[in-house]
């Protein structure tokens, strides 16, 4: 055994953050972890390294160590997202009530309808505009708020917010550095707003409502139905807009791939898995281990915080064949976007659930799509497109 080998790279970096895959391939070929003293951290690189560890909650903990700063780790004690079992297991069961295959099952005709209206209208922008606009503004950002505001009852001030609420809540779990220090007022107002909305909050017959009624009977601890309401805003609205947007700009790199969808339809699930491989949504998440653990014949030692890095393991070649290639016969529903283990992402259902519905709209609508140059922003945590200008929509 030996130490893991060592790299001054700054995940948080802005050019690493704008285009990390090159960084990842650096880091993956050090090792399968790979301390990083700017970070404070040992990242884990490569797949089986990061599968074993997410599957593993005892030795890779949750608890106060998501985020990648202290303020933010104490702001999500007592969520499920940062608690290990028998806590996180009480916490989701409550979450994840109404995102079983079978709870979904009835918002599948409304999610399939509400992506079918603004795919077609979509494509009406795109064949009447003289001026090109905005994909992400269009898709990518309107469905899923629609979508999730519907799901939780959000209204009002709310309602309105929940973009700018939804970005800060993933910001803040970076690092701290300037862009954590802007958005922590932001995710403030969403945490203040979560510890004391009630159930008359809600709009009635919502998941929301369900959330406090699980409360009132005693399924989960008193006081947490605020923090479950905060994930599915926190930790579920950034990421599937970026999803969404990442699929219109890569079905526009590649039309080939939108081709093979529109002539098998039932390559829909898999283009998504494709899609969420090859541009994880959510760049890094951290873990805490609580012994000396080796991985890959080196050493981490007890007490050190992990960064998952998702994307360099969904492109680890040692997996995956030819993973720097975008193809949706892969499927590779093995991927890591998602998470693994007990920690696996609880709204997972639903995101595919919506990024079923938009791909088959656009197979269904689409020939072909030309776009302007894709235009991102440094994030922490979320790997998103900013703007994506459409300039042209071939109808099917």
């Amino acid at each position: 055994m030996s130490i893991p080998a060592v790299s001054e790279l700054d995940l948080f970096d802005d050019e690493v953050l704008l285009d990390p895959y090159p960084t990842y391939a650096v880091l993956r070929e050090l090792g399968a972890v790979v301390h990083l003293p700017a970070n404070d951290v040992y990242a884990l690189t490569r797949y089986e390294a990061i599968r074993t560890a997410l599957g593993d909650w005892e030795t890779f903990s949750s608890a106060g160590a998501i985020g990648f700063n202290p303020m933010v780790n104490e702001a999500l004690t007592g969520t499920s997202l940062a608690s290990d079992p028998p806590v996180h297991t009480q916490l989701r069961a409550a979450l994840t009530e109404n995102l079983t295959p079978r709870a979904l099952r009835g918002l599948k005709g409304k999610i399939d309808a509400k992506a079918d209206a603004l795919v077609a209208a979509f494509v009406e922008q795109g064949l009447n505009g003289a001026e090109p606009f905005d994909a992400i503004d269009a898709l990518a950002r309107a469905f899923p708020l629609e979508v999730v505001a519907d799901l939780i009852g959000f209204t009002g001030h709310v309602r309105d917010n929940m973009l700018r609420w939804g970005q800060a809540a993933m910001q803040v779990i970076g690092p701290l550095n300037q862009r954590t220090a802007e958005n922590f007022p932001i995710a403030g107002e969403l945490y203040e707003w979560c510890s004391t909305v009630t159930a008359a909050d809600l709009a009635p017959g919502s998941v929301g409502r369900g959330i406090f009624d699980a409360e009132e009977r005693g399924a989960i601890p008193e006081g947490t139905a605020g923090h479950i309401i905060h994930q599915y805003l926190g930790a579920g609205v950034d990421t599937t807009i970026a999803a969404i947007g990442n699929i219109v700009a890569l079905f526009a790199a590649h039309p080939e791939q939108l081709a093979l969808i529109r002539k098998d339809p039932a390559l829909v699930p898999a283009a998504f898995n494709e899609a969420l491989r090859f541009w994880a949504p959510v760049h890094a998440w951290g873990r805490r281990v609580t012994r000396d653990v080796e991985i890959d014949g080196v050493v981490v030692p007890a007490g050190s915080q992990v960064a998952i890095i998702f994307g360099a393991g969904n492109r680890d070649p040692r997996h995956y064949d030819n993973p720097d290639a975008f193809m949706v016969e892969r499927n590779p529903v093995d991927h890591l976007a998602f998470g693994y283990g007990p920690h696996g992402c609880a709204g997972q259902g639903l995101a595919r659930l919506e990024a079923h519905a938009v791909i088959d709209a656009l197979a269904r609508r689409v020939e072909r799509l030309v776009v302007g140059p894709e235009v991102r922003v440094p994030s922490n945590i979320t790997r998103s497109i900013e703007e994506l200008p459409v300039l042209e929509v071939v109808p099917a």
